[in-house]
């Protein structure tokens, strides 16, 4: 299968780019970075790298402008999951139209026919100028679209996540709460010492597991409901004494609506229930990390325009959906960039058999390229 955008697909795979943050260990985007920059100067683009003090450079990669036409921003990222038990994840391969690898799906090939849609649209001579936010960090905190947004904006924007070749127009967000139930430490043959943590907690849990049946009357139309899930629970230091702390993080995901404070606030009133049953209990609780839910409305123009410029591409107007992941999209919203989420076909994000289909990313291309040229006409 010829194509340019599957060839860079398998150079971007083919370079290790993992979240250092999530896998100790692995690369992060410098390598990956430098590879976006060379590339971009080749095919006659400009770039700019964003230095992060931590060497986890984000790149932004211009077309030339041409007219006083509008900026459309494309976006992917740069990071990867760690490697996993993935078999041969750095050597990009197809069987059939599955291109496999690590990032295959999530989402280097999103990037490439982002990449592939910013050169082809210089080259027609839009009116305008389309930009590739090349992203350090999607992975865990997003601290690279925080940082590329500090240096451009944009009239519209496309996150090049993997969508099914759908158009997602909304996201949940997410809140991690970490919850510290405390206890007292003493002899295994001496509980009555001590104060054990682990038993305290199991009525917590509980709870916590109601309010999550309690979320599920407040559903958004394209999303469904909010979520609650126990994510991870650490407590006690040895068998034979009495356990003096427990730590319980959960994460919860969050609709269009719902900030970080309500959610605070939602679980305080879960522990302070707890206690009312059981006065002795010490817990708090506290949100560590909360990232913005994303909705743009199915009428706005620019999901419209993406929509027949797609169609026009596919043969087939593309399904508007919601979306079940997070992504940076929640930040150009937020930054008052009109957005979308479109990408290719596939399966395995973050699993041990991940793999992109590659007729789906030259139709990627395809649509983004056509997208750019009615966009900044």
């Amino acid at each position: 299968m010829p194509s340019d955008v599957i060839d860079l697909t398998r150079r971007l795979v083919s370079i290790e780019s993992v979240n250092p943050t999530l896998a100790p260990g692995g690369s992060g985007e410098g390598e990956i970075a430098r590879f976006v920059a060379a590339w971009a100067e080749d095919a006659g683009l400009t770039s700019e790298t964003i230095p992060s003090a931590d060497g986890r450079p984000s790149v932004i990669v211009r077309g030339l402008r041409t007219g006083a036409g509008p900026t459309l921003m494309l976006c992917g990222h740069l990071d990867t999951v760690g490697l996993g038990a993935m078999e041969r994840p750095l050597e990009p391969r197809l069987d059939g139209d599955r291109l496999l690898g690590r990032g295959a799906y999530d989402m280097k090939a999103g990037l490439a026919a982002a990449l592939v849609a910013c050169r082809d649209a210089s080259r027609a001579g839009v009116n305008g100028q389309v930009l590739v936010a090349a992203v350090a960090d999607e992975e865990h905190a997003s601290l690279g679209i925080q940082a590329v947004l500090e240096h451009v904006t944009a009239d519209a924007a496309i996150i090049t996540e993997p969508t099914e070749l759908a158009i997602g127009i909304a996201h949940r967000g997410f809140a991690w709460v970490e919850i510290e139930i405390v206890g007292k430490a003493a002899h295994g043959s001496r509980p009555h010492l001590g104060v054990d943590a682990i038993f305290r907690t199991g009525p917590v849990i509980a709870a916590l597991e109601a309010y999550n049946a309690g979320l599920q009357g407040a559903a958004h139309p394209l999303l469904g409901p909010p979520l609650l899930h126990a994510s991870l629970i650490t407590g006690g230091s040895e068998i034979a004494t009495i356990p003096d702390r427990v730590l319980l993080s959960v994460e919860r995901r969050t609709i269009p609506g719902e900030m970080p404070a309500m959610v605070q606030a939602e679980i305080d009133s879960v522990l302070d229930a707890c206690r009312a049953a059981d006065p002795a209990l010490r817990a708090s609780a506290r949100v560590t990390l909360a990232r913005d839910p994303f909705e743009i409305d199915a009428a706005d123009p620019f999901v419209d325009l993406v929509r027949t410029a797609a169609a026009g591409v596919l043969g087939f107007p593309p399904a508007i959906e919601g979306l079940s992941f997070w992504a940076d999209s929640a930040f150009t919203a937020a930054a008052g960039i009109p957005t979308v989420l479109f990408g290719p076909v596939g399966a395995g994000a973050h699993a041990d058999d991940e793999w992109v289909s590659a007729e789906s990313v030259i139709a990627c291309a395809d649509v983004l390229t056509a997208t750019a040229r009615a966009f900044c006409r």
